[in-house]
């Protein structure tokens, strides 16, 4: 994966996403739904223009993304990794613009399980990141960053490590649950214990290697 593949691969996503946006904008009522809670249900209205809102952030992302790799410190450069740096963007780009086609489907369709869908979509990204997660190298912009990883090479590779486990099984366990219809609250609870596992290790690990010292 490299800068050209993932700018062949995001900008014509984000042209799509810009473009559909700006065909169903017309026929859209003057407030829409903005936000819904664990239950699916619309709890925020604000108006139409909002929906641009998603496709602004992909575009941030889009110019960002590059961006980022050339303003880090010298010794927490992502050029180690660069395969996995391209590959992670794309799929936080693809991520973004599924979420713009679900509310698109919602406004102009209406009948969608946003919660479901929400969920399996970021269940599967999820287990796309944990997958390339262990070959990420200590940066400040990708991966789990504890003041423990982040000081320690050993803690870095021995978290991101477990992190690329617990990613993918929480991943597994939030798109099985959009999929099987269990509660929201399952699947994001899957995903949060993912995550929060390896930030407690790290802690854990780095104190371990403290007392060995």
């Amino acid at each position: 994966m490299t800068k050209q593949r993932f700018l062949w691969w995001s900008i014509p996503v984000l042209a799509a996403a810009v473009g559909a946006t700006a065909l169903v904008y017309p026929d859209l009522p003057g407030t829409v739904p903005t936000h819904w809670n664990a239950a699916g249900q619309v709890d925020g209205h604000g108006p139409r223009a909002t929906v641009f809102l998603q496709p602004a952030i992909l575009a941030a992302l889009v110019l960002l993304w590059p961006a980022l790799r050339k303003v880090s410190p010298h010794k927490y450069q992502v050029d180690g990794f660069g395969e996995t740096w391209w590959f992670s963007g794309m799929v936080v780009v693809a991520l973004l613009a599924y979420v713009q086609a679900i509310l698109l489907m919602v406004l102009t369709h209406g009948a969608v399980d946003v919660g479901r869908a929400l969920l399996g979509g970021l269940g599967a990204a999820i287990v796309l990141l944990g997958n390339v997660i262990g070959k990420v190298r200590r940066n400040f912009w990708l991966g789990v960053r504890t003041p423990w990883t982040l000081a320690s090479d050993r803690v870095w590779y021995a978290t991101h490590r477990l992190a690329g486990k617990t990613m993918v099984a929480g991943g597994l366990l939030a798109l099985a649950a959009a999929l099987l219809g269990l509660p929201f609250h399952v699947g994001i609870a899957a995903i949060v214990m993912g995550a929060l596992a390896p930030a407690a290790y790290s802690l854990v690990y780095y104190r371990r290697l403290e007392r060995g010292a």
